[in-house]
């Protein structure tokens, strides 16, 4: 009977052992990875300019301003605007024969050219002083000259200058710009200038 017991317990060792061996195993598994979100990059910001110095507050920078101690325009490369004079027009070489009122045709380019700068200055009015010299009558010579800055003004209304802007006068032989002593002289005299109204 021992030997019975023995082989009992030793068969319920051997199942025990071989019923824990053949138990199925588990299969271990790692678990998939959780994705992480990647965090997004992320720009350095870049340092905001340094805004560049401008000594005379005119908007332009003293790197780009001629004139950086004077407020200028941008347009002008930072330094003043300097306005350009109007033309004086003091005009007295428009010359006229003896005893007439006929031009000249030596004072055709005079008058061009003069023509040309009153279009550039269209709200401009003008005064056209006729001048005789010294030979005839103080009357005749009155009439010679206005008749002589009528005839500058037709001259100068038929090149397109508004003729609201020019004022014809005579003065006659009261002003002349040389004697009356030699022909060269008086011709000098025969004259219409030409001024801007002040």
């Amino acid at each position: 009977m021992k030997t019975s017991l023995a082989r009992l317990s030793l068969l319920t060792v051997f199942f025990f052992a071989f019923f824990t061996a053949c138990k199925p195993k588990k299969m271990i598994t790692q678990a998939a990875p959780v994705p992480v979100a990647a965090e997004p990059i992320r720009e350095t910001p870049k340092p905001a300019p340094v805004p560049e110095s401008d000594s005379d507050k005119d908007g332009v920078p003293d790197s780009k301003d001629n004139c950086p101690s004077k407020s200028g325009t941008s347009e002008n490369n930072g330094c003043p605007e300097v306005a350009t004079p109007a033309p004086t027009f003091n005009y007295k070489n428009i010359l006229f024969e003896f005893n007439s009122a006929v031009l000249k045709t030596s004072s055709y380019s005079t008058l061009d050219e003069i023509a040309r700068e009153m279009k550039k200055y269209p709200d401009m009015k003008f005064s056209l002083n006729g001048h005789s010299s010294a030979e005839g009558t103080e009357t005749r010579n009155m009439t010679l000259s206005i008749d002589r800055a009528t005839a500058v003004k037709s001259y100068l209304v038929s090149a397109g200058i508004n003729g609201r802007n020019l004022e014809a006068k005579g003065f006659g032989e009261a002003e002349p710009l040389n004697t009356n002593n030699t022909e060269a002289a008086r011709q000098q005299n025969r004259r219409v200038e030409i001024k801007k109204d002040i």
